[in-house]
């Protein structure tokens, strides 16, 4: 079966992520002793330097690890919502939704903790050996792909006249970065060099990690995201706010380990994070499905997919959240999902349904049914760029599922992805995202920004997403690892918003369905293959509108395919051949300890190194 490129195979390591360099130093690490998690961390924080534009390090990260001979364990790297932060404080400044980009977004940050965690739990190397590769490229520069100046132009403005601290990062002399020329970033390189300085001498590995933690929480860096917090900063509002992000939220948060959501299909187990997290919307589209699937890759079965999808996202508006009592186990019981199974019509439904679980009764946040104006977020065929924020809005050029920028900062959102198995069999997979440059000024003592995922909680009391001090916001991003017959075999995810649990889940049927490839499961088939998305549920992002029935796919997908979708009463849009999906993924084979690896050729960005 032809491929974009072959699946990787080998048996020392393997690593998969949104970006080469990210991947390939994380393979350094693989190649000097380290194991999956010494990789995955500095591979990480090499993604801070060269996306910046999809995540840094005040951001989030959830992360599922299997460690060998372990269970799969998440650990989050969600921050919760500060202290200050409740729906009247945000209502008394004259708001109905957070706004997207500015303090006011901002959580506790997430991601530099739990990297730091998971390096002291489970790795073997010390924090200087794991920065350095991000430290190198941060000090001396790299080549950054075209969508980093591609976004830097799209708030030229904004950070000229207003975000100025950026400027100095990202528009040097005035220009904006581009490939082919080196892109600097030397308050984020001293930054990471005067946290090393400053932990050197406090003991043992993990003691100095230990340090390293109390810096970011209570030293330099928590007193500079505090005095960044407390500026008045334009945001999508239109106005200047200050945020509620205080030094006793970063004091007292820590990351966290917890059991995954697991959801058992035909020999498979998937591990997801929490319903804090839309992962379990991945779930239940595997429980929606019935006994029997159509062929794959046919009308009926796009069909059976898009509408089972929509009947997940309006259960995820309904009932995921931090709140102490989401009902999971009735969402994913066979039951419950067998009546849900029955609304799937021969049409495509315009509706938001959210079910109700255990006889509950489900309760929609009033903006949910806010019908976007505007296209439906899709790329028109054939198109670089596309706005699912309204018309008339700018829009950026951007690789396929990145997001657009408004000139406010505004955008969809996206983010990237790290996949690693060592030679051992230990596996990981993380999303980071998060405190993109767009998203609030450049904090001029550290070379980062913070956060804003706060946008994604509603300013309505007492639904599981309602704003509120010390709870998480409920995150789009969603990594996954699949077992088989009780053992670990895959990890995989995908940037993209709303749209991860889609693609993620269209990937692992293709997996799961076709036939295996040089012995062992066609990852790269699976990630080449023709994708889709539907845009029928409330964005998680500002500003929060749905676009009913709308339903995007790649141009290569069969035209038959796509006139009898429409035919249903889809409204789709045939868009750029490649520009559905942006996955990664590793595997194992328990019984040859073979490994395998493929990344996503869409944005020629992407890539899986490994031997």
């Amino acid at each position: 079966m032809f491929t974009t490129r072959p699946t990787l195979q080998g048996t020392f390591g393997m690593v998969s992520s949104t970006h080469w360099l990210a991947s390939q130093s994380a393979m350094a690490v693989l190649e000097d002793g380290g194991n999956a998690y010494d990789a995955a961390v500095a591979g990480a924080f090499v993604l801070h330097v060269v996306e910046p534009h999809l995540n840094g390090p005040a951001g989030e990260v959830p992360i599922l690890l299997a460690p060998v001979g372990g269970e799969v364990r998440v650990l989050c790297g969600q921050g919760m919502a500060p202290a200050g932060a409740t729906v009247a404080h945000y209502r008394g400044l004259g708001l109905d939704l957070v706004p997207g980009t500015g303090p006011l977004a901002a959580a506790v940050p997430g991601a530099f903790d739990a990297w730091l965690l998971l390096l002291r739990d489970y790795g073997t190397k010390s924090l200087a050996d794991v920065l350095k590769y991000a430290i190198g490229y941060a000090e001396h520069g790299h080549a950054p792909v075209e969508n980093v100046g591609a976004t830097v132009e799209s708030v030229r403005e904004l950070f000229e006249t207003e975000w100025t601290s950026s400027a100095e990062v990202y528009l040097p002399d005035g220009e904006a970065p581009r490939p082919g020329r080196l892109l600097r970033n030397p308050a984020l390189a001293a930054t990471w060099k005067r946290l090393l300085a400053e932990t050197e001498g406090a003991g043992d590995r993990e003691a100095r990690i230990e340090a390293a933690r109390e810096v970011w929480r209570s030293g330099f860096i928590a007193e500079a995201l505090v005095r960044q917090a407390r500026q008045p900063t334009m945001d999508t509002s239109g106005e200047r706010h200050s945020g509620t992000l205080g030094a006793a939220d970063l004091a007292g948060w820590s990351a966290t380990y917890e059991t995954p959501a697991t959801y058992d299909w035909n020999g498979w187990t998937v591990c997801k994070a929490g319903p804090w997290s839309q992962g379990p919307a991945f779930l239940q589209q595997l429980a929606l499905l019935p006994p029997e699937l159509p062929a794959y890759g046919s009308a009926d079965y796009v069909h059976l997919l898009i509408e089972g999808c929509k009947l997940a996202m309006a259960d995820r508006e309904a009932w995921y959240g931090d709140a102490a009592e989401v009902p999971l186990a009735d969402l994913l019981s066979e039951s419950y999902n067998a009546g849900r199974r029955a609304l799937v019509g021969a049409k495509a439904s315009y509706e938001l349904r959210p079910g109700s679980p255990g006889g509950r009764t489900p309760r929609l946040p009033e903006h949910a049914r806010v019908v976007a104006d505007g296209d439906s977020g899709c790329n028109p065929a054939g198109s670089d760029g596309f706005n699912p924020m309204g018309v008339g809005e700018p829009t950026v050029a951007r690789l396929p599922g990145e997001p657009p920028v408004a000139a406010d900062g505004s955008t969809r959102g996206d983010t990237c992805h790290l996949d690693v198995v060592d030679r051992w069999g230990n596996m990981i997979a993380a999303t980071p995202s998060g405190g993109w440059l767009q998203s609030n000024p450049v904090v001029p003592e550290l070379g980062f920004p913070l956060g804003t995922r706060l946008q994604m909680t509603w300013l309505e009391e007492g639904l599981p997403n309602s704003l509120t001090p010390g709870r998480r916001p409920r995150t789009t991003l969603t990594p996954s690892i699949a077992l088989r017959d009780g053992t670990p075999v895959m990890a995989f995810g995908t940037p993209g918003g709303d749209q991860q649990d889609q693609w993620q889940t269209h990937f692992f049927l293709a997996v799961a369905l076709r036939g295996p490839v040089r012995g062992g499961l066609d990852l790269q088939g699976a990630i080449d293959a023709p994708n889709w998305h539907n845009d029928s549920f409330p964005s998680s992002f500002y500003p929060r509108g749905r676009h009913p029935g709308s339903v995007t796919v790649e141009s290569r997908m069969d035209p038959e395919v796509v006139e009898e979708l429409r035919r249903r009463g889809h409204d789709v849009t045939v868009a750029h051949g490649w520009s559905e999906g942006r996955l990664c993924a590793v595997a194992r084979d328990p019984e040859t300890g073979v490994l395998s690896a493929a990344a996503n050729p869409r944005g020629m960005q992407g890539y899986a190194v490994g031997r």
